[in-house]
């Protein structure tokens, strides 16, 4: 059931502030749909099972809030899988999202690369990723068809990737603002480290009223000098990237601030109204079992090749979780 948040009662729907969900919300007036997702504990729980360096963890951070907003937008039991093969220091971002509400994820990046990384630039995260392609990859379940959208990645951030796969293939126009940071508290131990991300997104859809401009050839050859002049945009549209353009990243990931409110500040004048939420959190799935029979499918000789001081260990990529298993218990095969 929606929720209307109407200026003169918007306090009245500010609910107990809460992380690791995901927002969807509506705004008629301007044929929009969107979503606002805020990770605390699951993204903390991630990143710290791994002890990324900063900017490698925030850049998991963000696809983590991108890939739970578009995986919330599911409605079939499924997966959605977002991964990025680059030549940047960051050459691998993997991301899963399962209908469950479920989210696992990890990086592989070049050590020497990132000690050489300049966090102040503002092409930072983009340099991080380098060139390569971004991949989102839907898994419907057993017997039904997989689908895949490919865009490239040219020097650009992730916002800027996924802006470019809703218009290639969906043909939708979409605006992304993503977040992420860490929050270092002193303990007794020393400091502790938690991350926060978080994301907002917006659609303009024929089906609320949205006015897509034409995505026509050009109309044979253009003269020199000349440029085939871009559509119009719907004015609706313009209005509604404007107001969520002035997200600052902190309002994203603030704690004290509820996702109600947030959206409420962009779009009271609209009319805005809200769905129920989304709620995330971390689940790797796998198992000493799973691992087991995995290994159970290497011959002889290759089981041999994985022994080291007697045994065999098997690290999830995931969640850091290791596997121990004595050679013998596949010695029969």
């Amino acid at each position: 059931m929606a929720a209307h948040l109407e200026p003169d009662a918007a306090d009245d729907f500010l609910e107990a502030v809460t992380d690791d969900l995901v927002l969807p919300f509506q705004i008629n007036a301007l044929g929009c749909r969107g979503r606002v997702v805020r990770l605390g504990e699951v993204v903390t729980d991630i990143l710290n099972r791994h002890r990324y360096p900063e900017p490698v963890a925030k850049l998991l951070a963000e696809a983590l809030a991108l890939t739970a907003m578009l995986g919330t937008t599911l409605k079939f039991d499924g997966k959605l899988s977002l991964q990025t093969k680059s030549d940047g220091p960051c050459d691998l971002l993997v991301v899963d999202y399962m209908s469950a509400g479920t989210l696992r994820a990890y990086a592989h990046f070049d050590a020497g690369g990132i000690a050489d990384y300049d966090a102040t630039d503002p092409q930072a995260t983009a340099n991080l990723l380098g060139c390569g392609h971004l991949a989102l990859t839907i898994d419907q379940g057993a017997n039904r068809e997989r689908y895949q959208g490919i865009v490239p990645l040219d020097n650009n951030s992730l916002s800027e990737a996924a802006h470019t796969y809703f218009k290639q293939s969906e043909q939708i126009p979409t605006n992304i603002h993503l977040a992420a940071g860490p929050v270092v508290t002193p303990g007794i131990d020393g400091p502790i480290t938690t991350w926060r991300a978080g994301g907002v997104m917006i659609q303009h859809l024929p089906e609320l009223g949205g006015v897509i401009p034409p995505n026509d050839l050009e109309p044979g050859e253009v003269p020199d000098g000349k440029a085939v002049p871009e559509p119009l945009e719907d004015d609706r549209w313009t209005r509604a990237k404007v107001l969520m353009d002035t997200v600052e990243d902190h309002e994203l990931l603030d704690p004290t601030l509820s996702l109600e409110r947030l959206i409420y500040r962009f779009y009271h004048d609209d009319g805005v109204r809200v769905f129920p939420t989304h709620l995330l959190r971390r689940d790797c799935q796998c198992s000493r079992k799973k691992v087991e029979n995995m290994l159970g499918q290497f011959d002889a000789r290759e089981i041999d090749e994985m022994v080291e001081d007697g045994r065999i260990t098997v690290t999830c990529e995931f969640c850091s979780e290791s596997y121990l298993f004595d050679p013998g218990e596949f010695s029969a095969q």
